[in-house]
């Protein structure tokens, strides 16, 4: 591993996908990163052209953290071309391997780097797939360990939307924005975090920033802080007179 300690997995969110991706499925990646990061989430991709350059970008930009999962050796980049790229994930997040220093590596290196990915996340989000993607791959591990699949819809005559429409088939939530991300990895999310305290005031009623303070136990600027995070994110609304509520 290059970089930082590597999040609990109740912290981070896994984005992933088509590598031949859209426009609208790398602007749908890029977004969601940014929002999710601004939050205090970590974004875990695997550092692939397409919808994984998009949330690592996300992220990135927001700024916040996020973790590379790379099928080759720490040394030798995947791709070449995105050497720049890992090591500004490294300065803030972490770039994993399983191999330190090795030289050409195999098919079987992919299907390994994306157990990883699905490990390392409470949520994993499906942008863009095709019926032959490695993402839904990703999804496969990480319904296997018990965790959560969210898949964004798309245009049902494209390619590369049959992965996604088949996973929201069997059974994935779908995924419009960050919102929908925070309403599942809320409840996972350790209490002890005080986005999390937070998140579990938040109701359909509007409450004040100091009532909202005096129940998680934090100063009014730092609960005011955190709203307008979690606002950005997607997940509280802000109300005439200082008031806010979780979004609907």
């Amino acid at each position: 591993m290059r970089g930082a300690a590597l999040p609990l997995a109740e912290h981070a969110v896994a984005i992933v996908g088509a590598r031949a991706a859209t426009p609208y499925g790398r602007g749908v990646a890029e977004r969601l990163a940014r929002d999710l990061a601004r939050g205090g989430v970590t974004i875990v991709s695997g550092l692939a052209r397409g919808i994984d350059t998009a949330a690592h970008l996300g992220a990135l930009s927001a700024p916040g953290r996020t973790v590379a999962v790379i099928p080759s050796a720490l040394d030798q980049v995947t791709p070449a071309s995105h050497a720049a790229l890992a090591e500004r994930i490294a300065q803030s997040g972490a770039v994993v391997s399983e191999v330190a220093i090795g030289g050409p590596f195999g098919r079987g290196a992919f299907v390994k780097r994306n157990r990883l990915i699905a490990g390392m996340a409470a949520v994993t989000v499906v942008v863009e797939a095709s019926a032959e993607s490695g993402a839904l791959a990703t999804a496969s591990v990480a319904r296997s360990l018990g965790r959560i699949v969210l898949a964004v819809p798309g245009d049902v005559d494209r390619p590369g939307a049959a992965g996604t429409l088949a996973l929201l088939r069997s059974g994935a939530k779908p995924c419009a924005d960050a919102g929908d991300v925070w309403a599942v990895l809320g409840p996972i999310t350790n209490a002890d975090d005080p986005d999390a305290r937070l998140r579990s005031q938040l109701g359909a009623s509007p409450r004040g920033v100091e009532e909202l303070s005096l129940a998680c136990g934090t100063e009014p600027g730092e609960t005011l802080a955190r709203l307008l995070r979690m606002e950005w994110s997607g997940l509280a609304t802000a109300h005439p007179g200082g008031r806010w509520s979780e979004r609907r």
